[in-house]
């Protein structure tokens, strides 16, 4: 990665600068980051594993699962270890490949969230079309959409980094890297790039949400035509997705569209939707999805049956 500044490293504030809370900070990040990735792994082994599972909802679950496991991994891990650390220190280019991930994956999540609405909306609106418009072939088209525009969300992103100057400080006001805290070390003037970064993230984290949204308004109106156990089924399955959808989006629109300015909750909201959201989602998904949860039973008494044959 070219260098365009004289600071090779950066040091990460992290969290908190108190040594008791950060054993407490190691303790709750741990467990949230071994529960995220026991509970998306559960889901993706039981959708790949069981026949009921088969339909494009479950298929754009798997890679949100995928991309839930990756976009906490980008980021969990160094902060446990950093909230052991006495001296945090990110070197430049492990630095840079964090942005890229943060923004890659959690772009991946963004657009697969809005396939999974695009389902829900033909499932429900579209019953008897839904076997044709939601193929396995259309899937797999929307599915590699989604990895190229995160793929292009993404390299934006970096690229925006990589022109920033560092020639100072090199103490980052976060427990992660990320263009808004980076922006606030550079030795230039910032404004294009925030304005950029406003325009990438800002609008995909808000453009997203509002599609979202208007798509489950729509379902939900259109519910009225269908039988009370159709409504209950659905209901169940829209409330599951608009949870995760404000969840996820609340965030990351309080972070990514607003002017160069940091609040001292910008951590915590952060550690919100990188940490808490990711840990939240096999939990939503599975607690509130019946289908689901009988899959898993069925997978865990096969296995259960067959190792007491042996």
């Amino acid at each position: 990665m070219q260098q365009n500044h004289s600071v090779t490293e950066f040091i990460l504030l992290g969290l908190t600068e108190d040594p008791m809370k950060k054993k407490i900070v190691f303790v709750i990040i741990f467990i949230f980051y071994v529960g995220t990735m026991v509970g998306n792994l559960l889901i993706l082994v039981t959708i790949k594993s069981s026949r009921t599972l088969g339909s494009p909802m479950y298929f754009f679950l798997f890679y949100l699962s995928l991309a839930d496991s990756c976009f906490s991994t980008s980021i969990a891990p160094r902060l446990i270890v950093d909230s052991l650390s006495a001296k945090r220190i990110i070197s430049y280019n492990d630095c840079m490949t964090q942005v890229f991930a943060l923004h890659f994956f959690g772009g991946m999540e963004i657009f697969v969230l809005i396939l999974m609405a695009i389902d829900r909306y033909v499932a429900i609106c579209k019953p008897l079309r839904y076997p044709t418009i939601m193929s396995q072939q259309v899937c797999t088209i929307l599915i590699a959409i989604a990895w190229i525009g995160a793929f292009i969300h993404s390299i934006t992103q970096i690229i925006q980094a990589l022109r920033l100057p560092f020639c100072g400080p090199n103490l980052i006001d976060h427990y992660c890297c990320d263009l808004q805290p980076l922006m606030e070390l550079a030795c230039m003037d910032t404004y294009v790039i925030n304005l950029l970064m406003v325009s990438n993230s800002g609008a995909i984290t808000t453009s997203g949400f509002v599609i979202l949204m208007i798509s489950y308004i729509v379902i939900l109106h259109s519910l009225r035509n269908h039988s009370a156990e159709g409504r209950k089924k659905a209901l169940s399955t829209c409330t599951s997705h608009i949870i995760v959808v404000i969840l996820f989006f609340g965030p990351c629109i309080f972070i990514y569209t607003r002017p160069p300015t940091t609040f001292p909750m910008d951590k915590m909201v952060t550690v919100f939707y990188t940490i808490g959201t990711p840990f939240l989602n096999p939990f939503i998904y599975t607690l509130r999805n019946a289908e689901v949860k009988n899959a898993m039973r069925m997978i865990w008494h096969i296995k259960i049956t067959s190792e007491s044959k042996r």
